[in-house]
């Protein structure tokens, strides 16, 4: 199998890559050990521009200066109104570096909702990426008594704007870098002074049954699961990485920012949801994370490419991906290939899936990543016959992203694969639903105790309200949720 795939660089990575026990520790640390290296890129006005770890440090200890220019206090929590960008990630570290609390809120959120989560979290500093972010902010201020100040990324259409709880994210930089000048150790004071058992960021789950509820992050948590991520979706410096998906949300959270922080994978921002097919192409990620519906988009659009394709081209694709499949049935079943099927597997890839690759834009990925919700097994299977591995991981907001991961090794779509290295999985022996433990684990629920107690046991089982089985291999599927079971 090692000879189809190159299933070197999914081995597990145990060894520590960067020293740190706060999330601000590590990026800190990263700056000082990458420097000039590039770490992030980001697409204006159709260049790609490029932000070293220097000028990412320089960037977030001017907005982390800021901040503490406007008297944001440790403990503190900041919410971040924004769809994917630097800017986000810029702001969050600025946040975690003056020992604040980090919150995320969906750009797609209301009015209503953006002031329950900034009342709910205890926010007294929002960022907004826009004037259309601005306005649901403006909407509801007056229902945030602790809310003190608003700071906008894009001031574009807000020139005119004369608000003295608003100001500008390049205001804010210049106000941190006065202060800096001023009190030249005292952002290092505040790095030193976070502690790994403290609360650093707050995720809230979807709330599709209820309010949604702040899920409490520690740094250690968060430090040992990025770590823990090496070991079973391994990254390094050489990797090109996209980020795309919601960073409020814990998967691209933990699995874009937190994790590209740690190993120094380049992280590509896209222009917007719309882009990401064209973006893919251009990027050509080696290290692709995406959710079904960006698998199934892919797909959809190769097999309408195909349509309008000769009947010459139509037929070397059957003949191709029928090659393919058979390849991906034996190593899904754990059997060797055949040395004429390698052959005509070879072949096969360089005529025509290599193409197929190259279309959607995953000709350099060394695996790919699905996880959040079910996928098709047959369209794992197409993934592969085009000769990519494709690992699926489960895991929740409340496990800080992936539990359990697809090794490499041994294939099973239709499965969630076994539990990570880094915590425990079981089944409840009377209700088969999927309990976890381990340091990964949240802290529970901001201000609902009572919540919290109903979902980690005294025995520090976290209960999922997945239900599923387990095979003889020790590989998980789902089969259920508690609640179904409940109504039904």
């Amino acid at each position: 199998m090692s000879n189809l795939w190159d299933l070197s660089g999914i081995q597990p990575q145990t060894k520590v890559v960067l020293e740190g026990d706060t999330i601000p520790a590590l990026f800190w640390n990263g700056v000082k050990a990458r420097g000039p290296n590039v770490w992030m890129r980001q697409k204006e006005f159709g260049i790609w521009r490029s932000w070293s770890w220097n000028q990412t440090g320089d960037a977030v200890r001017e907005i982390a200066h800021g901040l503490l220019a406007i008297g944001f206090e440790a403990r503190e929590t900041a919410s971040i109104l924004s769809n994917t960008t630097i800017e986000w990630v810029l702001c969050d570290l600025a946040v975690l570096s003056a020992g604040g609390v980090s919150n995320g809120i969906y750009p797609t959120d209301a009015a209503e909702q953006v002031q329950y989560l900034c009342a709910d979290s205890g926010t007294t500093v929002l960022f907004v990426e826009n004037d259309e972010q601005l306005d649901k902010a403006l909407e509801v201020r007056d229902h945030l008594p602790q809310l003190r100040k608003i700071i906008v990324e894009d001031m574009e259409g807000l020139r005119e704007l004369n608000d003295p709880q608003v100001i500008s994210l390049d205001q804010l930089r210049e106000l941190g870098r006065a202060h800096l000048l001023q009190h030249p150790g005292m952002l290092e004071a505040r790095v030193a002074a976070c502690q790994p058992d403290e609360l650093a960021i707050l995720v809230y789950t979807s709330g599709t049954t209820g309010r949604p509820k702040g899920a409490m992050h520690s740094h250690k948590g968060l430090v040992y699961t990025v770590r823990g991520y090496n070991t079973l979706i391994a990254r390094d410096q050489n990797d090109e990485c996209m980020c795309f998906l919601p960073l409020c949300h814990i998967a691209e959270r933990m699995g874009g920012e937190y994790f590209s922080l740690y190993t120094g994978a380049k992280l590509n921002f896209v222009e917007n949801p719309e882009t990401v097919p064209e973006n893919v192409r251009e990027i050509a990620p080696t290290v692709f994370t995406a959710v079904p519906r960006v698998w199934e988009k892919f797909y959809s659009g190769v097999m309408i490419t195909l349509k309008e394709a000769g009947k010459i081209q139509q037929a070397a694709y059957g003949w191709a991906i029928g090659v393919g499949q058979q390849v991906a049935d034996l190593v899904m079943a754990g059997q060797p290939v055949p040395g004429g099927l390698r052959l005509q597997f070879h072949v096969a890839r360089t005529l025509v899936l290599n193409n197929v690759r190259k279309l959607i834009g995953i000709h350099r990925a060394r695996f790919l990543v699905t996880g959040a919700a079910p996928i098709s097994p047959e369209l794992v299977r197409w993934y592969l016959a085009l000769g990519v591995p494709m690992l699926e991981v489960w895991g929740m907001t409340e496990t800080c992203g992936a539990s359990t991961g697809i090794p490499a090794q041994r294939m099973k779509p239709g499965s969630i694969g076994p539990a990570a290295s880094y915590n425990e999985v079981k089944l409840d022996p009377v209700t088969g639903e999927i309990l976890v433990r381990g340091p990964n684990v949240f802290m529970g629920y901001l201000n609902l105790p009572e919540k919290t107690a109903e979902t980690i046991d005294g025995e520090g089982w976290l209960h999922t309200g997945d239900v599923g089985v387990v095979d003889e291999e020790g590989f998980f599927r789902i089969t259920d949720r508690m609640k179904d079971i409940i109504i039904t």
